[in-house]
């Protein structure tokens, strides 16, 4: 029933939860900065944080706590990393899509300030579709 799997699949899963990690430590000093970190932010940084309003971290946790789970769910080889990781992805698309739709950062950062966002979606992209394929293949249960 459940195949073993290539050592790419267990190199793929962990990297992709560093990377979640990663997020989700990004997340959490957003969430906690204080009044006196953000004002040491450069300008730019700082008028973006002060113009976001605070719901966007409900997307921003989804997308991080969700892209966590997903990749965990991803080593040990269950089928619900496959919806955690398309959930986190979403998340990450309303989050982005809200951050530019509520603050200057376009108009602050321009094209090259959407390079970093671009770069996640792609990465969760490619997290996703790779669960769907492991499910595909039998190695998830």
């Amino acid at each position: 029933m459940s195949r073993s799997v290539p050592v790419p699949f267990r190199v793929i899963a962990v990297l992709g939860l560093l990377w979640n990690l990663y997020g989700l430590a990004m997340f959490w000093l957003n969430l906690t900065i204080s009044p006196e970190a953000v004002a040491a932010l450069p300008d730019a940084q700082r008028e973006i944080t002060l113009a976001m309003p605070r719901w966007i971290m409900l997307p921003f946790a989804i997308a991080t706590i969700g892209g966590v789970l997903g990749m965990l769910a991803l080593l040990l080889r269950r089928r619900w990393a496959t919806p955690l990781l398309l959930a986190s992805l979403l998340a990450l698309v309303v989050q982005f899509v809200a951050v530019y739709a509520t603050t200057p950062v376009w108009a602050l950062t321009g094209a090259a300030g959407a390079v970093f966002p671009l770069l996640l979606w792609l990465v969760a992209l490619g997290l996703w579709l790779y669960a769907r394929r492991a499910a595909a293949r039998g190695w998830l249960r």
